[in-house]
């Protein structure tokens, strides 16, 4: 079939892949705020626990291997290339490479499923800094938010199932995304049905209907709030709920990281690991569902979006923030 860019990148956060690169990535990731190095090395030592090694790096590559392997079999035979906004390769270096293998219309994917400034624009805004900063002559446009699609709620709806057949008794379903500030979500989206929260929500209720979950059954709670304590943030923290639920009689619980599309370390870390413990600590039974990663359902969604798409009919603006 016909198809108009010369490659695809994946645009992602970018993390550590040895110890050594924990404190220049986190300078990196906290540019112009002005944090110091002590308070750095002290907010990414959880990074210790895993080697100095950030799991993005591992599950973006499968990511793309899977999705290399979806558009071949849709007659889709292009390089897919991946630039990090925080650590390498980095975005300037991966245009350079582009344009130097003679692209000069690109796709960008973001790995961030929903509307929001951080999610969306945020990934637009370092796309135009990187062709800036190169000069290099590139055409890049960006794939839109996906995560109201089918592919992505069904892939977490079979997440959510092989949870529930493991879990103990009747557990309370607790969907889990990235906590942003709540002035960014009022912004996230143009009227109060786009926000990041209501896109959330929607997408929740979506896939707890098809699980079959009552309502009373089910919640949002949020995870990796930074920042300033002044400044108001989605809430609740994962954390906090747990207890509330624990005081509240609920003996089971289920954590669906629906608001990342693989184990990223806010994965990993808040809810393996942080989020573990304290249910292990109030005496809950606690069971992760897994991320959409290389869910055929969640692959044959990306390669389908891209493989429509031509310039000039790229989406996702309007909810950009």
């Amino acid at each position: 079939m016909s198809f108009d860019y010369d490659a695809i990148c994946v645009v992602s956060y970018g993390g550590p892949r040895r110890p050594e690169d924990v404190l220049p990535f986190m300078r990196n990731a906290t540019r112009g705020r002005g944090i110091p190095d002590e308070r750095l090395v002290e907010v990414s030592g959880h990074y210790s626990i895993f080697g100095g090694v950030s799991p993005i790096n591992e599950r973006n590559d499968e990511l793309m291997d899977a999705l290399g392997a979806a558009l071949r079999d849709r007659g889709i035979d292009v390089p897919i290339v991946i630039g990090n906004r925080n650590w390498t390769p980095f975005l300037p270096d991966t245009f350079t490479e582009l344009a130097a293998s003679g692209a000069r219309r690109v796709l960008a994917l973001a790995t961030a499923g929903y509307a929001s400034y951080s999610g969306c624009r945020q990934y637009r805004e370092d796309i135009a800094a990187a062709l800036t900063k190169t000069g290099v002559e590139l055409q890049i446009d960006k794939v839109g938010s996906f995560a109201e699609t089918d592919g992505f709620i069904t892939a977490n709806v079979d997440s959510l199932r092989d949870a529930l057949a493991v879990a103990v008794g009747t557990p309370r379903v607790v969907f889990v995304t990235h906590s942003i500030p709540s002035a960014m979500d009022a912004a996230s989206g143009p009227g109060g049905d786009n926000t990041y929260g209501a896109q959330h929500a929607r997408v929740a209720a979506a896939i707890a209907a098809r699980v079959g979950l009552e309502d009373a059954r089910w919640e949002i709670a949020y995870c990796s709030r930074s920042g300033a304590p002044h400044i108001p943030w989605l809430e609740p923290d994962i954390n906090d709920r747990l207890e509330e639920l624990a005081a509240d009689g609920v003996t089971s619980v289920i954590t669906v990281p629906f608001g990342f599309i693989n184990d990223h370390m806010e994965v990993v870390y808040d809810l393996d690991t942080q989020a573990s413990q304290t249910a292990a600590e109030l005496g809950l039974d606690y069971v992760r569902a897994a991320t959409a990663g290389t869910h055929p359902a969640f692959i044959a969604m990306l390669a389908d979006k891209i493989a429509d798409l031509r310039p000039g009919e790229v989406g996702g603006r309007r909810t950009c923030g």
